[in-house]
């Protein structure tokens, strides 16, 4: 079983009961045990900024699928749950799941980069994180609560 890390956002819509059904579909697949999920956050939006605030979270799952098959099933869930990929990147959006974190590993293949890569500019990712494992390291950039620091002074 590998320890997988998940970010989850919505801003359309109910936000919060967008992110907890997400959460629900991924804790019921086959080779994913949910067993952690972050405090939620409301957030200001990143790039596109004239759009409605984001609720923010993370999840902590065991899994027994390879990144690949975990960023597909996430990938599905998304699309059960109405999120299109239309419009701007980084615009609106229903729901929003990210494979964030995959134990420490380092991937980067067409399609599939992890850590997740712009994860080390995000606090709203970073924060939730923290409150799942302050002790986390990302692979590449190093402690987690360094990373959090670092936005927060900026």
């Amino acid at each position: 079983m590998m320890r997988a890390y998940v970010g989850l956002g919505a801003n359309l819509g109910d936000r919060e009961a967008m992110v907890r059904s997400a959460l629900e579909q991924l804790a019921a697949e086959p080779g994913v045990e949910l067993v952690g999920v972050s405090a939620f956050r409301d957030t200001a939006p990143v790039g596109v900024v004239d759009q409605p605030r984001f609720l923010n979270a993370a999840a902590a799952v065991e899994t027994s699928l390879s990144a690949r098959e975990l960023l597909e099933l996430l990938l599905g869930i998304e699309r059960r749950l109405g999120r299109t990929r239309e419009g701007p990147r980084f615009g609106p959006r229903t729901i929003d799941l990210d494979l964030l974190l995959y134990g420490d590993e380092r991937i980067d293949e067409p399609g599939l980069e992890v850590p997740h890569p712009r994860l080390h500019q995000r606090l709203f990712a970073l924060e939730p994180l923290a409150d799942l494992d302050p002790d986390l390291v990302v692979p590449g950039r190093g402690p987690l609560a360094h990373l959090v620091a670092g936005l927060q002074s900026a």
